[in-house]
């Protein structure tokens, strides 16, 4: 199992048309992966959550036709998405989105960015249970 710093090769990708009615696909995806790695049901309706956000927050800067490519890297409890799709204009982030806002609160170590001709958002979703914790560490 690769880590979750990105540094390797990710565990799943997955390439889409970069589209809204695809960002479904994405977080199903993103689900049936967490669900796999034991995340609670409540962590992977945050993850759902991470996904639709960060999908609002690329897709609109993508340039036409061109795919979303969504990256999953799976550590002990936790799992590292990025969402990346061409954008040459190499948007910038508006932090005071409410997209930005929501995925800022639901996701642990959230970046963005436009870089070598892609915009790209990435986050970490951690789940308490499958990272084994006990009661004295929550």
């Amino acid at each position: 199992m690769a880590d979750n710093t990105g540094a390797s090769r990710a565990d799943v990708e997955l390439r889409l048309p970069a589209e809204g009615a695809y960002a479904t696909i994405v977080r199903t995806t993103a689900a049936g992966l967490a669900a796999r790695l034991d995340f609670t049901i409540d962590d992977i309706e945050d993850l759902r959550i991470a996904i639709g956000e960060a999908s609002a927050l690329v897709i609109p800067e993508a340039d036409p036709g061109v795919d979303l490519v969504a990256s999953f890297w799976f550590g002990r409890g936790s799992m590292t998405v990025e969402l990346q799709a061409e954008a040459i204009d190499d948007p910038p982030l508006d932090t005071e989105s409410f997209a930005w806002q929501v995925l800022d609160t639901m996701a642990q170590d959230a970046s963005a960015g436009s870089e070598d001709g892609r915009f790209r958002v990435r986050f970490t979703v951690t789940s308490a249970v499958a990272a084994g914790m006990t009661g004295a560490e929550l």
